[in-house]
């Protein structure tokens, strides 16, 4: 096994209703909110976990190739995240999968943290001199309400407004596998093969939600892609996976 190359899909992340994915409460302030929205410690800026994103990606695609186990009430499995140790399975290759199972080597797709896009200040700042990037949040409030005495159970949790950019980026890597070909190894055709389940997993993100509250309309995005060596970017309907070159790791 050989790392050879790696594919980089970079982009921007548009958040098209309020994007909540939680913080952490420790600090209980008089008048403080119930549940904040995550946020760099120093800067104060929200922004959008690696792990949040890419463990979204993974969960959909588990659903969508039937891996989540749902027949078995009674079993440690039971709606667990997917693992095996199969040396090609569309989940485990990608995302990774734990030591004890894992067959196929590293995990293949590295998601970095998504801070708030430059050019996406810039142009607030623009708007409002005075604009800085603690005001790209709301305060939503919710009721729960009981049916019989219609008694009101008010909540509140804190999301980042729409039309907030971040900006992301992902690496995906190449091995080199042992494989039944001349040499004994595939030249990285396996992982070349399996980069369209990351492409997948932005489009079920898409139709899905990022973060908390998506059945009551928070976390809807949308990506936007750059083109490799080009300003441009690019929907997800307007790519494939011949848009992403493999890069040798040799030019690193």
């Amino acid at each position: 096994m050989k790392y050879i190359g790696y594919k980089k899909v970079e982009g921007i992340i548009e958040v098209v209703t309020g994007l909540h994915i939680g913080g952490s409460t420790a600090i209980i302030e008089i008048g403080g909110k119930d549940n904040p929205v995550i946020k760099h410690p120093v800067t104060r800026e929200p922004y959008i976990p690696g792990s949040s994103l890419k463990g979204k990606m993974r969960s959909l695609l588990e659903w969508k190739h039937g891996l989540i186990n749902s027949a078995n009430p009674g079993s440690r499995e039971f709606g667990e995240v997917h693992q095996c140790d199969r040396k090609d399975c569309p989940v485990c290759v990608v995302f990774g999968s734990s030591a004890e199972k894992s067959s196929s080597g590293p995990t293949r797709l590295i998601v970095r943290d998504a801070v708030i896009c430059a050019d996406y200040k810039e142009k607030q700042k623009e708007k409002d001199i005075n604009w800085i990037p603690l005001d790209i949040t709301e305060d939503k409030y919710e009721n729960t309400i009981n049916r019989i005495t219609a008694k009101a159970n008010p909540r509140n949790f804190e999301r980042v407004v729409s039309g907030v950019e971040f900006s992301f980026e992902m690496i995906f890597r190449i091995f080199d596998m042992p494989a039944n070909g001349k040499d004994g190894f595939d030249n990285g055709k396996q992982d070349e093969e399996l980069f369209m389940e990351v492409l997948e997993g932005l489009r079920l993100v898409e139709s899905d939600a990022l973060g908390g509250a998506g059945s009551r309309g928070s976390g809807q995005v949308k990506f936007f892609v750059k083109l490799p060596d080009s300003d441009d970017n690019k929907t997800l309907d307007e790519i494939t996976t011949e848009t992403f070159n493999t890069i040798p790791t040799a030019k690193i």
